[in-house]
């Protein structure tokens, strides 16, 4: 069956003809260390890795020798299991934040259960996030995601439909990077706020000197928990999280993608007197944080998750991670500079993209206004030549090799050149 074929079957079941997340008009049929193949035959230098959970490549066969072994002694068992329990006792040595841990299978249940505890532990309703911050799909998260109406801030703009207005009257939208609004509105309504959540680098913008420290002096100040959403970059920017590599410390964080190498599985990490609200025994009845999942802490991402972050521990992985976004950040930003193309190379070696602008880029409505369109052009010639990206992120795998960048950097060059024949 070829891959138009699969296109077709799938707008037949599927709604908008996909699973919600990426172009449905490619059909991935497999996928080896650094690459993927899709049903066309087509074959690709992976830089999209399942949205970033697949660090270290697809099929790596230390990961796939455990996960065998650990299929053969079953695959879920809905109570505790040793496997689960050494991956919490590792994330918590690993994060800064990390007392305790509870957790889930996605990335947006971890953030909204880690709102839900804020609100929890301080007794207040008020959750204050940066317009254009992606915390997952709860109905607080779909505030001012991707605005195509930029309104007033702090006012919120609802994302989706179906949700009520009373929960968009419970979202507080701040600009990032902008700390003097951000300490304006905590100093008007910070005893309603019960916590500011923020991804440390906001998609792939980076803080500005100070800002996360600033967040972080205000919520101590004023008892408003801080949630660091390192579902991205936990176990990416560097083995404690972006919490490690900028040296602030949040109260909670939410973990995702990298810790289940390659399974679903994500967590809420943080303070032991926060976390307690989901031990009934300590807080009581009222103070009590119901949570439970079918999947959570499932022995077989356990095990694949675990045998990640023990090859993410040996010398040089995130050294060579780094050196590996460095010289395909720079080899963009000489392709486009030489083409003569306005642009600026934003975010992390070990994630970032190239926005089409000429301004600087320190938020949301910065990437907003940047040219869209010559963004797609780029991104398709790139393809052409056989690199899978994300629209807007590259996320680099310790399985690319000296092949992979110099393809990536001859496929780049040709990106360029065709920005150059785009009229203008």
């Amino acid at each position: 069956m070829n891959q138009q074929q699969w296109i077709d079957r799938a707008k037949a079941v599927l709604p908008a003809g996909g699973f919600g997340n990426f172009d449905p008009g490619i059909i991935i049929r497999e996928g080896r260390g650094s690459r993927v193949w899709d049903e066309a035959g087509n074959e690709y230098i992976d830089y999209l890795i399942g949205s970033g959970p697949m660090l270290l490549g697809h099929g790596h066969p230390e990961v796939l020798d455990v996960v065998n072994e650990q299929l053969g002694k079953g695959m879920t068992f809905f109570a505790n299991n040793a496997r689960g329990i050494e991956l919490a006792e590792e994330i918590c040595r690993a994060m800064p934040c990390g007392e305790m841990l509870r957790y889930v299978s996605t990335g947006g249940e971890a953030d909204m259960y880690a709102m839900r505890l804020a609100r929890a532990y301080t007794g207040r309703d008020k959750i204050m996030k940066f317009e254009g911050g992606y915390h997952g799909m709860s109905a607080e998260a779909q505030m001012s995601l991707a605005p195509a109406r930029l309104a007033n801030f702090p006012t919120p703009v609802p994302d989706s439909a179906g949700i009520p207005v009373s929960v968009r009257d419970e979202m507080l939208i701040a600009p990032f990077n902008d700390i003097e609004f951000a300490l304006s509105l905590i100093g008007e309504r910070g005893s309603e706020i019960a916590a500011i959540i923020v991804e440390p680098l906001q998609r792939i913008v980076p803080p500005e000197p100070g800002f996360l420290e600033t967040l972080r002096e205000e919520c101590t100040r004023r008892g408003i928990v801080l949630i660091f959403d390192e579902i991205v970059t936990g176990f990416r920017f560097a083995y404690g999280g972006a919490q490690e590599l900028y040296g602030v410390t949040p109260d909670l964080c939410t973990l995702g993608k990298v810790i289940g190498g390659g399974f679903p599985l994500a967590a809420i990490a943080g303070r032991a007197d926060i976390m307690a609200h989901f031990d009934k025994s300590i807080v009581g009845e009222e103070g009590f944080l119901m949570q439970l999942g079918t999947l959570s802490g499932n022995p077989v991402a356990a095990t694949a998750g675990l045998k990640t972050l023990e090859i993410l521990r040996r010398p040089g992985a995130y050294e060579k991670l780094r050196q590996s976004g460095e010289t395909l950040m720079d080899a963009i930003a000489a392709a486009l500079t030489k083409a003569g193309i306005d642009h600026r190379i934003v975010g992390d070696p070990t994630l970032f993209d190239v926005v089409f602008t000429s301004g600087e880029v320190r938020n949301y409505r910065d990437v907003f206004k940047a040219d869209a369109a010559r963004n797609a052009h780029f991104n398709g010639a790139l393809r052409a030549k056989g690199i899978f990206k994300s629209p807007g992120k590259l996320y680099p795998s310790l399985a690319l090799t000296k092949e992979d960048i110099d393809q990536t950097i001859d496929a780049i060059a040709f990106a360029a050149y065709e920005l150059c024949r785009q009229p203008v």
